[in-house]
């Protein structure tokens, strides 16, 4: 059986865990270049402030270079990479304890897009950064970052029990919060493809 990709790396990646694991910064670099973009997305969701992003970013990368020797099973580079990055976002943001909102693409991204679409987008990305930080991260990680609820639970160590729990409860959460249509809509096709 195939496991998907964001879970179980690829041989040519293992091969690059295990040379950047032996002391090889151009390929512990090379790995991070294919994280880079999913790793920063997932600290401006949660820090929500560009610069505070990047110093999370930056704390991430470091403790995977000081933890990555002691990785025993390099196919699980990318989970193990993302609860990295999930627990800096945590640690930072005890320490920081500032909330600032965001939307959730950028200005360019935007400018093609109707006003009532921004609005909505906007609405949700709120209301969603407002959940419990439980429901948040099984959020973001299933509907922004595409992962799979046996994913999910590998990353966060938990049962995919708890997972569905966690996303189940996090959607009724936002339809409390936004008792609108489009958001009813959004939900329904997030619940079909799960």
């Amino acid at each position: 059986m195939v496991e998907k990709e964001a879970i179980f790396i690829t041989s040519t990646q293992q091969t690059l865990v295990a040379l950047a694991q032996q002391g090889d910064e151009q390929a512990f670099y090379q790995l991070i270049e294919q994280e880079q973009h999913k790793l920063y997305r997932m600290a401006y969701v949660y820090v929500q402030n560009e610069n505070d992003a990047v110093e999370v970013f930056q704390q991430t990368i470091i403790r995977a270079y000081e933890g990555l020797p002691q990785l025993k099973e390099t196919h699980y580079f990318a989970t193990w990479l993302t609860r990295i990055m999930i627990n800096c976002c945590k640690t930072y943001i005890a320490k920081k304890k500032t909330v600032m909102p965001v939307e959730p693409q950028t200005f360019e991204d935007l400018t093609s897009a109707s006003p009532t679409y921004i609005e909505e987008e906007l609405d949700l990305w709120q209301a969603l950064c407002q959940l419990e930080e439980k429901y948040k991260t099984v959020l973001l990680l299933r509907f922004y970052q595409d992962y799979s609820v046996k994913d999910i639970a590998a990353i966060l160590q938990c049962p995919e029990g708890t997972v569905k729990t966690h996303i189940r409860r996090g959607l009724h959460a936002l339809r409390q919060q936004l008792k609108g249509a489009y958001l009813d809509e959004w939900v329904q096709s997030a619940e079909r493809s799960h």
